[in-house]
């Protein structure tokens, strides 16, 4: 049976190449499409700068959770963050958000690589999830991406746009 290591490393490469590939295959009509009808009311390539910054962000605490950091600090606003951030990456291009992602998926996975068993369970912060486990991050990576992406594939599908999941 595959440890939670070998487990995790899978799903990240997986569903890292999955979000890769799904982003890569819209076009830019379909890019501009929105998908949130309240909140932040995000188009598509609105959610690809939020998961290439959400990477990148967390692969940073990620690693400081392995030197003995908590992870985001504990007063994280992850909504105001999100506006600030996914509005300052609507000029990057497309291209530029899949390669961010790409790096910090690539750069997460080399840090798991590194960890041993009991780096799993060491606690950390997460804004979302609050006080929570190095291993549920993790996850929630993955996740992460695979939530937004449903969200893309219906409102493609239906042409009607979702309440935000943010």
């Amino acid at each position: 049976m595959p440890d939670r290591k070998e487990i995790i490393l899978k799903r990240l490469t997986e569903e890292g190449q999955k979000t890769y590939e799904f982003f890569s295959g819209l076009s830019e009509t379909q890019l501009s499409q929105q998908i949130y009808s309240d909140g932040p009311q995000w188009r598509a390539s609105d959610i690809l700068a939020h998961v290439a910054l959400a990477e990148s962000l967390f692969a940073h605490y990620n690693r400081e959770v392995l030197h003995g950091g908590r992870g985001a600090p504990e007063d994280f606003d992850i909504d105001a963050f999100n506006a600030e951030h996914t509005a300052a990456g609507r000029a990057a291009a497309a291209a530029q958000s899949l390669a961010q992602f790409q790096a910090a998926r690539a750069e997460t996975i080399a840090l798991t690589e590194t960890m041993q068993e009991a780096d799993f369970d060491r606690p950390a912060f997460h804004p979302y999830l609050g006080h929570t486990t190095l291993e549920q991050i993790l996850k929630t990576l993955y996740r992460h991406t695979m939530l937004h992406e449903r969200d893309i594939r219906k409102v493609l599908e239906s042409g009607q746009t979702l309440p935000s999941s943010e």
